[in-house]
């Protein structure tokens, strides 16, 4: 990169905000930053936007707002909290959006991004899996460009033939497997939360880590997939790959597989998307094939991990089902999280979600958040006649 740009952070003080920073505090002179964003870390926000130089900052809660404009006073950085504030920042005029909140909090924002016709670097998967139809519509109207960071996405973006799609036979993401890949159901309907989100290759935020232990990220992925590439549903898969170097295939119709290796650093996809169509040097660990000696590959276990199957099929029924597989999920894996239901219990209480909610067609962020809003009282049920018997 030669050119000054202009960048907004949404989701500053997670995994993905962090990697971020360290991208932009490394190239200073590429960067002015606009506008970050946070949940409650109010402390930890001001010192990003000190350090940056930031125009704004942003705190989803409200009550951490006092201590966010004490930690700015004086610095001419704007401060500002709640849930409109954070849909506001999207308006900003970055040329770059960073969309890493986690959940669906982070819809709003990024789609005022879009509307706008920024560049999105699109590592909420739950923007797309809530609402594909929707933002991938208005992106086209306002010619705001979708950049997968998710290192799966990345991967495929990277080796995808964007201009001869037909010539595409499969798309073939890879899934670590998480922590209990070889673990019977009896052993995994046992497992504590502290487990769970010790993931043994990425290091991610717990609701994520969880995620990749049921494999509902790989679900996830897959729906976010549809949306991002020309493919048809029947044209996705997923396949086990422990050691996380290889990040994605593209099949061909002539069976040629092409994919993207690396290692597992999530600052290498954040960069792509940042510098695209250039590249700029990281500092990520380079990959010693030799080093690596193996590749493993296994097929997903869908006894033991049932999360894929509800994806498949929230996204083969289409509208708002797979806003509905995610809203259940959020409210299971906090649940989780809180020692209130077991492992086992997550997809279980997606599943039961999905057949008690209403499937309609959305066509605007009022039915995205209606629905949603209908399958976490559904799922928040769930949750309570498990803890209740």
């Amino acid at each position: 990169m030669t050119a000054m740009q202009s960048i907004s952070i949404f989701g500053a003080t997670g995994s993905v905000g962090l990697s971020t920073i360290d991208l932009v505090m490394r190239a200073t002179d590429h960067w002015s930053v606009e506008a970050l964003t946070a949940n409650r870390d109010a402390e930890g926000l001001a010192r990003q936007a000190r350090a940056l130089g930031a125009r704004l900052a942003v705190v989803a809660d409200e009550s951490a707002y006092a201590a966010l404009k004490a930690a700015l006073a004086g610095t001419g950085i704007e401060a500002a909290a709640g849930q409109g504030a954070l849909a506001e920042a999207g308006d900003r005029p970055a040329d770059i959006v960073m969309a890493a909140i986690v959940g669906a909090a982070g819809l709003p924002s990024t789609l005022r991004a879009i509307d706008r016709g920024a560049r999105i670097a699109v590592a909420n998967k739950e923007t797309l899996v809530c609402a594909g139809d929707l933002v991938t519509a208005r992106a086209a109207a306002s010619g705001a460009r979708l950049l997968p960071v998710d290192s799966e996405h990345n991967a495929i973006f990277q080796v995808f033939d964007f201009d001869r799609p037909e010539r595409v036979s499969k798309v073939i993401l890879t899934a670590s497997g998480g922590p209990f890949r070889t673990r019977s159901l009896a052993e995994m309907a046992s497992v504590t939360p502290a487990e769970a989100v010790a993931h043994p290759v990425w290091s991610m935020g717990a609701k994520i880590s969880v995620d990749s232990a049921t494999l509902m990220n790989k679900g996830l992925e897959l729906i976010e997939a549809y949306h991002l590439f020309p493919v048809k549903k029947e044209q996705l898969d997923v396949i086990v790959h422990p050691q996380s170097i290889v990040h994605s295939f593209v099949e061909y119709v002539d069976g040629s597989l092409l994919a993207q290796l690396g290692s597992p650093d999530m600052r290498t996809p954040i960069s792509y998307a940042l510098s695209w169509p250039d590249r700029s040097a990281t500092p990520s660990p380079r990959l010693d094939l030799a080093a690596t000696r193996r590749l493993d590959f296994e097929a997903p276990d869908p006894a033991r991990f049932p999360a894929l199957r509800l994806a498949r099929e929230a996204l083969a029924a289409g509208g708002s089902a797979p806003a509905v597989l995610n809203a259940a999920n959020e409210i299971a894996v906090a649940a989780f999280l809180a020692g209130r239901i077991g492992f086992l219990d997550v997809a279980a209480i997606v599943e039961e979600t999905l057949s008690a909610a209403d499937t309609m067609p959305l066509a605007s962020l009022d039915d995205v958040l209606s629905c949603d809003a209908q399958a976490r009282r559904l799922a928040h049920a769930c949750v309570e006649a498990r803890t209740a018997s």
